[in-house]
């Protein structure tokens, strides 16, 4: 092998070197493939805080901590979190990082995992959290809800939900469906159908009829 490719080799490993030693180039790798990285929140400023990915110091603002309104930031104070990076610019220094699609997938999992769970013909027990001109939703304790479509709530025809349910109610419902994320109840599959009364209509014996007959001519005189 000649001097000159030695040579040649030697350089380019050299140059490799000092890309991998630019904390940016990671980033910039954690950024292109969505690598989800563990970070500890070491500080909090105005508007979200702040965790350190390879050196440099990175902005999770508030909006993309968690999926619901935080009211003290300092709870996350020295937290290990799971994070993404979503923009990175070395030329300002400007490293921004998201919590928020990992939650939204996790949730979404674990949203699946209890769909899963839910069998047809199963009977559950709700409570009513909102009334809609086509029925009523269910929430139950595991968070799922469903909905009670409006022909499934009574075995009365009624005109709105209303007529029927109230919001707060607690509702025993059979799952009558599950499919695409959805879950179909029905009310009207639990309850008792009304007993129809069925008039008795009673036939007299042939002896009555010429009892009847015999009481009926007996005191006429041809």
């Amino acid at each position: 092998m000649s001097e000159e490719l030695v040579q040649t080799e030697t350089m380019a490993d050299y140059e490799e070197h000092l890309d991998d030693a630019n904390p940016w180039n990671l980033i910039a790798d954690y950024l292109e493939k969505g690598t989800v990285l563990t970070v500890k929140v070491e500080g909090v400023v105005n508007g979200g805080v702040i965790a350190v990915v390879e050196g440099i110091r990175g902005f999770i603002p508030a909006s993309r901590l968690s999926l619901s309104y935080i009211e003290n930031l300092e709870d996350y104070l020295l937290k290990e979190i799971e994070v993404q990076v979503i923009e990175a610019d070395e030329a300002s220094n400007r490293l921004i990082l998201s919590a928020r699609k990992i939650l939204k997938e996790k949730e979404k999992h674990a949203k699946e995992a209890l769909l899963a769970g839910v069998e047809i013909g199963s009977v559950l027990t709700g409570t009513v959290e909102s009334l809609q001109s086509y029925g009523a939703f269910v929430r139950f304790e595991n968070g799922l809800s469903g909905l009670i479509h409006i022909s499934q709530i009574s075995d009365k025809r009624i005109k709105e939900a209303s007529d029927v349910l109230s919001v707060g109610d607690t509702v025993d419902v059979k799952v009558i469906g599950n499919k695409n994320g959805k879950i179909s109840l029905s009310r009207k599959a639990l309850l008792e159908p009304e007993e129809k009364v069925e008039e008795k209509i009673e036939i007299p014996k042939a002896e009555n009829i010429g009892t009847s007959l015999g009481d009926l001519f007996k005191n006429i005189k041809l």
